[in-house]
């Protein structure tokens, strides 16, 4: 895909994450309709630094649960650039149980219905007009959370609401990409622990003591957490460069699902030179007669 005269709905582009990939989209000369509903003391920064970009965007106010609200902001789209071709459909709302606890109904709903059920509102309202376009691309944005849930070092940063919404998406991911193709690739970009969402410059990561966090980092092969700039250039790969690329998962956690373990160094082993290692298990005849040849 060629970044010219292309325009982008980014959803959660307030701040964090959402926010540096805006401005990624924005240096390739992408327009942008960033959709804010809460944050809203972190508004005026970021018009300030889209301004500074120098590309035409536009910010609307909407519920992103609200299907009503969806629509409007397409309808704004459509009113204010003519046309769509990318969806970053990064909304999402993740409580950490080292802040929240148990959850009581209303916040297992509002999670669920922020993370899963708004991504879907968004993808239905755009397909349509995204295979007009003829090479529409959607990018959903999740968490490893669908694959660790609430066990070791991430068990009071991921809740079980959480976690099953983000396994979810996988299958959204998958499901959209036959609904989409082949005029519109739809793939997910999977995030560990990145700074602003369940990482530094977060509420939980700041409640959770020094040695809770560093069992994070120990898990994690690259012993850091991510940088939203690095996660605004992978979205900015699979938007252009991943041409022959649809109802894919790229996980980007540093190796977190790996774990903290290192590879050994390999053995010397206990076979000697020119001794036969494929016939099968060795007698215990010649276990003696290895054994005496040695004293």
């Amino acid at each position: 895909m060629e970044s010219e005269n292309k325009v982008a709905i980014v959803t959660g582009a307030i701040k964090g994450i959402g926010l540096a990939i805006a401005l990624e989209l924005s240096r390739s000369e992408v327009k942008c309709v960033l959709p804010y509903h809460d944050w809203l003391d972190s508004l005026e920064s970021m018009h300030r630094h889209m301004k500074e970009t120098g590309v035409d965007y536009h910010a609307v106010p909407a519920d992103l649960t609200c299907h009503k609200d969806v629509k409007r902001v397409i309808h704004t789209v459509q009113d204010r650039f003519g046309h769509l071709d990318i969806l970053i459909n990064n909304i999402e709302r993740g409580g950490w149980p080292v802040v929240h606890g148990p959850y009581v109904p209303e916040q297992w709903n509002l999670e669920f219905k922020t993370t899963v059920t708004a991504k879907r509102y968004l993808f239905e309202e755009v397909l349509p007009i995204l295979k007009t376009q003829g090479n529409g691309v959607v990018v959903n944005i999740s968490s490893i959370a669908g694959l660790v849930g609430r066990s070791g070092p991430a068990g009071l940063v991921f809740n079980d609401c959480y976690s099953l919404s983000n396994r979810a998406i996988q299958s959204l991911t998958e499901a959209w990409a036959r609904q989409g193709a082949p005029e519109v690739r739809v793939n997910e970009l999977m995030l560990g622990f990145v700074e602003t969402r369940h990482g530094p410059r977060t509420r939980g990561w700041e409640v959770m003591s020094t040695e809770k966090q560093k069992a994070i980092l120990d898990h994690t092969l690259l012993q850091r957490t991510g940088r939203v700039e690095e996660v605004a250039k992978m979205v900015r790969l699979l938007v252009f460069d991943a041409s022959f690329m649809t109802g894919s998962t790229i996980r980007m956690d540093g190796g977190y699902i790996l774990g903290g373990d290192k590879a050994v160094s390999m053995p010397k082993g206990v076979v000697e030179p020119g001794e036969p290692t494929f016939g099968g298990p060795v007698s215990p005849e010649g276990a003696v007669k290895k054994t005496r040849n040695k004293s």
